[in-house]
């Protein structure tokens, strides 16, 4: 019989917002304040982050945890770090935890990088010399030798974060919990965290790994969970979860929508409502595959007719640089046919091929204007979107493709 590392039990974490929890309260201090809430209804409201939630995972499995924003992926793994306790429910732990959550968890802001290793080695239980041991490849995986003596507080969030990933990874937990390693850093170190990631996992370490990624929870984990609003609504091999969790919409919803304060005067007779992208399967959704075709659309209202009007998108990747632009009358023929646009409600929409894009973040603009007359409306940071890479041609090899553009070519290999 397979040995159990974790196991979770009606889990449960519940927080009441608008409740203000001061710390340190004797028993006299408090009640007055409780009945005060109660006289004036103020007991707060209830938010459940996770909810009867129950699992098992062997000893030596590497899972992935997977859900939108909100779903509850890290509260879960803040309650298996011992970071906060559940409010219902249990888990056994059984063995030591490596654990990489938000920036600067676990490190003592006035210590030193070398103090703070030595910290986190003696919470795991480690001796001085077994940290001794690690201590230079710790450091040189880091790439922070040069501010190793300096306190961490003078560091940023990508030094903390690549001491951190660097500490959790090699002072050998029997149990890595990682969450979003790839959030903070650049693409050279977010690669030497993955191939470190692999390494663990080959070791018989058990690694639960959360990340917005589905590439790297697809290289890297054999199973996957699934979150929804606290709960567990799937878990399976992990092609099967990532496909159950881009096709049935619990990615984070791919849409925009504009309140009327957003909406400037100026913009009339033009009203925007939405942008959208869609996946193939017409559902909106943050997460994209680059072997599909994305739909984007745009609604919206023109309260009057409207000459010359062309509305249209700005694609840009994660640092703001432009990767095209393109307007719904760019082709002549439309240019003629909707030269005066009467009064009315409105989607414009466009695909972008299968095969194009590269993994990775995307942002979309939005622009409605007369072409050298008037700007009606532009929102240059309209609606953020991933791509993920899994399935592409090319993704046998480790190595990532540079640049946002991974068109599949049609190649010919000629013996003479």
């Amino acid at each position: 019989m397979a040995e159990i590392a974790i196991r979770a039990y009606k889990l449960g974490k519940q927080y009441r917002l608008g409740s203000q929890v001061l710390a340190y309260q004797t028993l006299r201090e408090s009640l007055p304040q409780w009945f005060q809430r109660k006289k004036n209804g103020h007991e707060g409201e209830v938010l459940w982050a996770l909810r009867d939630v129950s699992f098992e995972i062997e000893r030596g499995s590497v899972i992935g945890i997977i859900g939108r924003n909100g779903a509850g992926k890290s509260t879960l793994l803040k309650i298996l770090s011992r970071v906060t306790e559940p409010s219902e429910g249990y888990a056994e732990i059984h063995g030591r935890v490596g654990a990489l959550l938000e920036v600067g968890t676990g490190f003592h802001p006035e210590l030193t990088g070398r103090e703070n290793i030595y910290l986190n080695g003696a919470i795991l239980g480690m001796h001085r010399s077994d940290i001794d041991r690690k201590l230079d490849e710790i450091i040189d995986f880091s790439e922070v030798e040069k501010f190793i003596d300096t306190p961490i507080k003078r560091y940023s969030s990508g030094m903390q974060m690549r001491l951190a990933f660097s500490v959790a990874a090699h002072l050998e937990p029997e149990i890595l919990v990682v969450d979003e390693v790839l959030a903070v850093g650049d693409a050279d170190f977010q690669r030497k965290c993955l191939g470190k990631m692999q390494d663990v996992s080959t070791e018989g370490r058990t690694v639960l790994f959360v990340s917005h990624n589905m590439s790297a929870i697809l290289r890297l984990t054999q199973e996957a969970i699934v979150l929804n609003h606290g709960n567990i609504v799937k878990r399976a091999p992990t092609p099967e979860a990532v496909d159950f969790y881009l096709a049935e919409g619990f990615a984070e919803e791919g849409q925009r929508l504009w309140r009327d304060e957003e909406i400037p005067p100026s913009a009339a007779p033009f009203r925007p409502i939405a942008m959208r992208v869609q996946n193939e399967g017409r559902s909106f959704t943050e997460s994209m595959r680059t072997t599909q075709p994305i739909m984007v659309e745009i609604e919206y209202e023109l309260t009057s007719p409207i000459s010359g009007l062309r509305v249209g998108i700005y694609l840009m990747n994660s640092r703001g640089e432009y990767i095209f632009a393109s307007f719904d009358t760019d082709d002549p023929q439309f240019f003629a046919q909707y030269a005066t646009r009467d009064r009315g409600r409105y989607i414009s929409s466009c695909l972008v091929p299968a095969d194009w894009l590269n993994e990775g973040k995307y942002i979309l603009g939005m622009n409605a204007s007369a072409f050298r007359v008037k700007r009606y409306f532009q929102d240059e940071h309209a609606l953020v979107f991933h791509v993920d890479g899994a399935g592409a041609p090319g993704k046998h090899w480790v190595e990532s493709r540079v640049g946002p553009l991974r068109p599949k070519l049609d190649w010919r290999i000629l013996k003479q």
